[in-house]
């Protein structure tokens, strides 16, 4: 059990100047950046910050700059008490907890921020009407950090606001902790290889470090959305982890197709009753497709139903592909065939919750061992 209580600090310039005065005397930080709802994955980031520097800040925000109005921000699980009773029930202590209200409160700095938020909106994402949280309540926020190819395809496809929000709100932290490491779990891998590339590109000074998957005792991926899969969606939910275990054997005995792999983890969750990410996105495309073709001109000589079943076809195809994907460890590029280190990575629906989980695949290193 820990002994000292960790200090708890809610505003920025407060958590920045405590950050400065212990590096002056020589100390080392470590970042543990979370949105709360605290797991043993979040707590081993904590190990691992105490095995790499002299402090550690772990940070409590539900970001709503990664979520869009349609999404889960508003019931994503919260317990701040029970986060601060699981840190301190470490062997060694957590120094901060830095738990701010709102990180996009300029304090009234900008004037008729609603009708100017939506503007900007319409134009800073590609044109695509998507806004964030923080876009839709008008607070004034206007730069946002991107890692342009990196955060398109896997998750970004379903979710296009999510990794510019991610990007933007750990810039911010990393501005405010001013920390010398920063830990990330590698369930999110895909965020994990953003934020390293973010890292990268824009010389902060700050080695990130990727934790692997913490898994309950039958498997499943911690998750603080965990909580609300129902007893039977859960015990469902475990086609996801089984599968990427089959996979993974698969190509360690010599199945280096990808195609081949992906099926046999799609078919998986589908029997067990899953719906693959994405049916709502495909249905909402289709649906604008048909409501421009009944309002647009087509071609001499197309029918319209014909060009729909074949629409519905194609984008079915590539949300199949995009559902699920085993592509480069490094670039997360796609892959065909298994010929250096991959991750296969896999996003899921059952009942109303999303889950996601990966599998990394060296066959080099299991053939050399």
């Amino acid at each position: 059990m820990a002994t000292k209580e960790p200090e708890i600090i809610t505003d920025k310039t407060q958590m920045r100047n405590w950050s400065r005065a212990m590096r002056s005397q020589g100390k080392t930080i470590g970042l543990v950046p979370t949105m709360g709802y605290l797991h043993e994955g979040h707590l081993s980031l904590v190990k691992q910050s105490h095995r790499h520097a002299n402090l550690t800040v772990v940070s409590i925000y539900v970001n709503p700059g990664q979520f869009s109005p349609s999404e889960d921000l508003s019931t994503y699980p919260s317990d701040f008490h029970g986060d601060l009773r699981k840190v301190m029930s470490l062997s060694k202590a957590v120094d901060v907890v830095f738990h701010p209200h709102n990180l996009y409160d300029y304090k009234n700095n900008f004037k008729n921020n609603d009708v100017n938020d939506s503007k900007r909106s319409e134009s800073g994402n590609a044109g695509s009407g998507v806004v964030s949280c923080v876009e839709e309540k008008g607070m004034g926020h206007e730069t946002w950090v991107r890692v342009e190819r990196l955060e398109k395809g896997l998750c970004g496809k379903s979710r296009p606001v999510f990794f510019r929000g991610v990007a933007t709100i750990v810039s911010k932290l990393f501005n405010i902790v001013e920390p010398d490491f920063a830990f990330f779990g590698k369930k999110d891998y895909q965020q994990f290889r953003v934020i390293q590339r973010m890292v990268r590109d824009l010389d902060f000074g700050i080695e990130v470090i990727g934790s692997e998957i913490v898994r309950d005792e039958d498997g499943l991926a911690l998750s603080s959305r965990n909580v609300h899969l129902s007893p039977e969606e859960r015990e469902k939910a475990l086609s996801i982890n089984r599968s990427l275990f089959r996979a993974r054997s698969s190509a360690e005995k010599g199945q280096i197709n990808c195609k081949e792999l992906r099926d046999l983890v799609i078919q998986a969750i589908n029997d067990a009753g899953g719906r693959i990410d994405y049916a709502e996105a495909r249905l909402e495309t289709l649906y604008t497709l048909y409501g421009r073709m009944k309002t647009e001109p087509m071609a001499p000589n197309v029918d319209q139903s014909s060009f729909l079943e074949y629409a519905y076809f194609k984008h079915l195809t590539y949300l199949l592909n995009s559902t699920s994907q085993i592509v480069d460890q490094e670039s997360l590029e796609a892959m065909e065939e298994i010929k250096s280190p991959v991750v296969f990575c896999i996003a899921a629906w059952f009942g109303k919750v999303r889950l996601i989980d990966n599998m990394e695949i060296n066959i080099m290193k299991h053939f050399c061992n």
